[in-house]
């Protein structure tokens, strides 16, 4: 089963057993449960939402927090002696999909 989920205002193809490096998750717990499924595809049918679907949710467990590579941003002027050389580094978080639930009648059972 696939499914487009929208993560901090970002949209990702998913699978189950997926591993994703989204931004930065604060979040205490080891599960996170997304609700802002977009489209629900399986191998007979495919469920668009409008602009979600209704009762899907995508289960995943934070793996780690991690930083991105270097950034420099570099500014100057010219003719002004004006130069700044600044770094930034992204945190991310990695996720793994765990479950992906179409209905209310799965998520209850296990």
């Amino acid at each position: 089963m696939l499914a487009v989920v929208e993560i901090n205002k970002k949209q990702y193809l998913v699978e189950k057993g997926d591993c994703l490096e989204v931004q930065r998750i604060k979040d205490e717990k080891d599960k996170i449960v997304f609700d802002k499924v977009l489209v629900l595809a399986d191998s007979k049918k495919i469920k668009i939402g409008t602009p979600y679907v209704d009762n899907a949710k995508v289960e995943a467990q934070i793996v780690e927090e991690k930083k991105g590579k270097k950034i420099i941003v570099f500014k100057y002027k010219r003719r002004k002696k004006y130069r700044i050389t600044r770094g930034h580094r992204q945190i991310y978080t990695a996720i793994k999909i765990t479950r992906i639930v179409s209905s209310p009648s799965q998520s209850s059972s296990k």
